[in-house]
C-alpha cells in the first residue's frame, strides 16, 4: 500500500510540472525557468542562453 502511495504522489508531481510546462508554453514564454524571460532580450529574440545579460553579474 505504501508503494501505491509513493507512485501516486510522484505521477501528481510530475503532472503538475507538465501542465505547468504547458500553461507556459502556451502563453509565449520562451525560457521557462528564467525569472526575468518576460523582459530578457536573449529570451525574447528566441535565444535562450541561460543567462540573461541583465542578471549576470560582472
Amino acid at each position: 500500500m505504501a508503494d501505491f502511495v509513493v507512485v501516486v504522489v510522484i505521477l501528481i508531481i510530475v503532472g503538475a510540472a507538465v501542465a505547468y510546462i504547458i500553461k507556459e508554453k502556451k502563453k509565449g514564454t520562451k525560457c521557462i525557468g528564467c525569472p526575468s524571460a518576460t523582459t530578457c532580450p536573449s529570451a525574447n529574440a528566441g535565444k535562450c542562453n541561460g543567462g540573461c545579460q541583465s542578471n549576470t553579474k560582472e
